[in-house]
Formats: structure tokens, C-alpha cells, sequence
């Protein structure tokens, strides 16, 4: 058989930026959490979209609750909301952070999801991340809104997994710290740093920079990966190396198996991964400073590069719909000036490929 190659097949319009995007079972209604604080129902037929609710801050995550056929999301206020699609009303709110919600994911079984926080402080004069104020990691029962699990790391948490059998936790911060927690105990299972994310930027901005972006686990819930962006000096430029690094996360010590080869990668902040429902394939995706591609296809097995995209926009999130037929890709183009009526034009993008083989 073949690999699998990416066709554009419609570009999907929203008024701002799209931070986070989910889907219903059949694919053929979209969520988004978007910069204005919307959170958006999109048909993929018509593209018309109509917003479902509203944080007082970004949205930064959504999900979709099949069984109670319901929305969550999560802010930079901190909340999660629930939201009837069909009622088109606000249905329960939660706060879960003083601080950001960097990231949102729900448990493969839907019964958890689970959001991460933290601020950048300076601990100390070498401007290590000062310790948490609250717990970092917080994980809540669907159903109810019940916090479930509140588990400690490294402020700022920039990235969460479930494990595809819905037993583990994995959570990365700016620091490249990495920890995997037992959901059923609470207990952490490994912790472990990569420096290949974070480095010190001396231009225009002393301090620490980057960090792990989004994680995977492998389908069989094995192994982790994580990406991000390689060292870089000056934030402004956003030119760190393409990366992905993969971990055999249960061995004592942790050991990194696998990441991108260097003939593979542009330059360019990684925002997420995905695997495909095949699991032979995952998309990673981001924003390109330099290269030709910001969402690459990679073969799972290999490591090794299937195929490239420049989706001309920077991607925030990532979703394979229709059983991995086709790839959602969601984030923003540059906002542009407003026209003669007052009004800016859209720059919010979900963009789906077909994939076939």
C-alpha cells in the first residue's frame, strides 16, 4: 500500500483566531475556541459558523462530549465551560485556574479532561521558573465538573496526554520537564527532562524560552512524544528547529528513542500531534519561520518525513476526521486592516485535507 498523501479540500472561516478545535462522532459538525474568547459550532457543509458561549479571556481548548452530546471548553480565565450545542446555551462553569488554561484534552473514554496552568515567574536571579501557587495539573470528571485528580509540576504546563487505554496522564512545561502520573492512584510514574526544547534567549529577551508544545502517546500507550521548537537566541524570529523527540516513557530511566531527522526539519514553534487512526502515521504541526513545511505527515514506524505542507497559516491544533480520512487543521493568517465599513476581515482558519493512499 501506498502512503497516504494530503489534498486541500476546504478552507472553513471563523472572525478570529482558532486556538483549539474538536469535532461530533460523524464529523460533520466542528468546535472551535477562538482568540475572542468564542466558542464556535462550524457545520462543515455550510461553514456558517454560530457561537455557542463566550470566556471572558481566550478560549484555548474544546472538546466534544459524545454521550451527553455537549461542549467543553477551557480559557485564559481559567474556567471550563459546558455548553448545549443544540440549546445553544451555557449549561455549568468551573474554575479551575487562577491563571491560563494552556491546554485541553479529553480522556479517549470521555469520562475526564483534563486542563493545565501556570505562570513564568523568575524563582531566582539565574530566572528558573519559580514553584507552582496552585496545583498545575488539574483533571475533572466530565459528568459532573468534580475535580478528579490535582497533580503538581513546574509552572508554566504547556502541554497535556491521556494514554490511548485511558490509565495514564503525561504533562510538559517551558522547562522540557516531562512527568507521567497512574490515573486510577494519582501516582507519578516518571519524570524526566529533555533540554532539546528550552534554551536561554539573549536577544530582546533574557530568559528562558520555548518548551514542549503538545504530547502523544503511541497507540499502545508505550511510548510518548512531544514537540516543540530546537534552541534559539532571539523569541522574535520564532526560528528553533522543527522537533519531535519520542521516549520509551516506562523504563527507569526514561530513554528518548526516536526524534526528527535533521534533514526533515524547517524552522518553527510545534504546536501539535496527532496520530492517525491507522497509528502507522502522525501529523505535527506549527508555525514555519523557515522551510517548506508547517504540517508534516511522518511515518510512525520510520521517523522518516512522508510528506509536507505549507498550509500558509500558522497551525494551532490538529484533528483527523472521518476515521482519518480527512485532517483538520485549525489556527490564523495575519489580521489584516479593517475595511471601509469598520469591519476586519475573517483570519480564523480551519483547513481540511483530504488523505488518501
Amino acid at each position: 500500500m501506498s502512503e497516504p498523501t494530503l489534498k486541500p479540500l476546504k478552507d472553513l472561516k471563523l472572525p478570529t483566531a482558532v486556538l483549539a478545535v474538536a469535532a461530533s462522532p460523524d464529523s460533520k459538525q466542528l468546535f472551535a475556541a477562538c482568540l475572542d474568547g468564542g466558542v464556535w459550532a462550524v457545520p462543515v457543509e455550510s461553514g456558517v459558523p454560530q457561537r455557542l458561549g463566550k470566556h471572558e479571556s481566550y478560549a484555548s481548548g474544546v472538546c466534544y462530549l459524545s454521550k451527553s452530546q455537549q461542549v467543553l471548553s477551557a480559557g485564559y480565565d481559567g474556567t471550563l465551560r459546558w455548553f448545549s450545542p443544540t440549546e445553544n446555551k451555557e449549561l455549568r462553569t468551573v474554575k479551575a485556574h487562577s491563571f491560563w488554561s494552556w491546554k485541553l484534552r479529553l480522556s479517549p473514554d470521555e469520562r475526564l479532561v483534563a486542563s493545565v496552568t501556570g505562570q513564568y515567574l523568575a524563582g531566582g536571579y539565574k530566572y528558573e521558573p519559580a514553584a507552582e501557587r496552585e496545583p498545575s495539573v488539574k483533571v475533572y470528571d466530565t459528568e459532573t465538573g468534580a475535580l478528579r485528580w490535582a497533580l503538581s509540576h513546574v509552572p508554566p504546563v504547556l502541554s497535556v496526554a491521556f494514554s490511548p487505554n485511558n490509565r495514564y496522564l503525561a504533562a510538559a512545561n517551558l522547562m522540557g520537564e516531562i512527568r507521567v502520573w497512574d490515573l486510577e492512584s494519582g501516582k507519578q510514574l516518571a519524570a524526566w527532562t529533555t533540554p532539546d526544547f528550552t534554551c536561554w534567549g539573549i536577544i530582546k529577551s533574557p530568559n528562558y524560552i520555548g518548551g514542549i508544545f503538545d504530547l502523544a502517546f503511541t497507540p499502545d500507550s508505550k511510548e510518548l512524544l512531544a514537540c516543540g521548537m530546537g534552541p534559539m537566541e532571539d523569541p522574535m524570529a520564532g526560528n528553533g528547529k522543527q522537533t519531535w523527540q519520542r521516549f520509551a516513557w516506562s523504563e527507569t530511566p526514561p530513554r528518548k528513542v526516536a526524534e526528527i531527522r535533521a534533514s526533515d526539519a524547517g524552522a518553527g514553534l510545534m504546536e501539535s500531534l496527532r496520530f492517525h487512526p491507522n497509528q502507522k502515521h502522525f501529523v505535527m504541526a506549527g508555525k514555519i519561520a523557515q522551510g517548506k513545511w508547517n504540517a508534516g505527515l511522518f511515518d510512525a514506524g520510520s521517523g522518516s518525513l512522508v510528506q509536507g505542507v505549507d498550509s500558509k497559516m500558522r497551525i494551532t491544533d490538529s484533528l483527523w476526521l472521518h476515521g482519518g480520512a480527512l485532517l483538520a487543521l485549525a489556527g490564523a493568517t495575519s489580521q489584516e486592516k479593517k475595511n471601509k465599513e469598520g469591519r476586519s476581515p475573517d483570519f480564523g482558519h480551519i483547513k481540511l485535507f483530504e488523505c488518501t493512499s
